[in-house]
């Protein structure tokens, strides 16, 4: 069973680690406890029963609670297991935003970040080269040069 625990934001690196002495400490049957990647303010706690969960837990700096509701497997899997989307986009590629507020501009991939799915641009149009970050689901590739062009 995975129970939501709500303990203190931006405290949830430090309550991972007391729950884990504990259960260390106190033998006690707890599977895992792990703090997903962007969720604020909560970690999952994997135990064999309620009882588990609350001795863990209780009377913890930083702990304020446990979540009424478990939760299965499936709920959480995308924000646990890392997302495999392959990702077509190169540095140097000429890319057209597709979105708000540089729509239907071209701009050059300058850099790629996979994990949080975000690229960095520099626009074409504009006088001075600025470099704007934007989503990777708001620009298109229009052409792929594969050799870079000398500027």
């Amino acid at each position: 069973m995975i129970f939501i625990i709500k303990v203190t934001t931006n405290k949830e690196e430090r309550a991972v680690d007391m729950i884990s002495d504990r259960v260390k400490k106190k033998n006690i049957s707890v599977a895992s406890v792990s703090r997903p990647h962007g969720l604020r303010g909560y970690v999952l706690l994997e135990a064999e029963n309620r009882d588990s969960a609350e001795e863990a837990v209780f009377n913890l700096p930083y702990v304020k609670g446990i979540i009424g509701k478990t939760i299965g497997y499936k709920e959480i899997k995308a924000m646990v297991e890392p997302s495999v989307s392959t990702v077509s986009i190169k540095e140097g590629d000429i890319v057209e935003i597709i979105a708000e507020p540089f729509k239907k501009e071209k701009a050059k991939v300058i850099r790629i970040d996979k994990q949080k799915e975000e690229v960095v641009v520099s626009l074409l149009g504009a006088v001075v080269p600025l470099p704007v970050t934007i989503k990777l689901d708001n620009v298109k590739v229009i052409r792929r040069d594969e050799m870079e062009d000398e500027e």
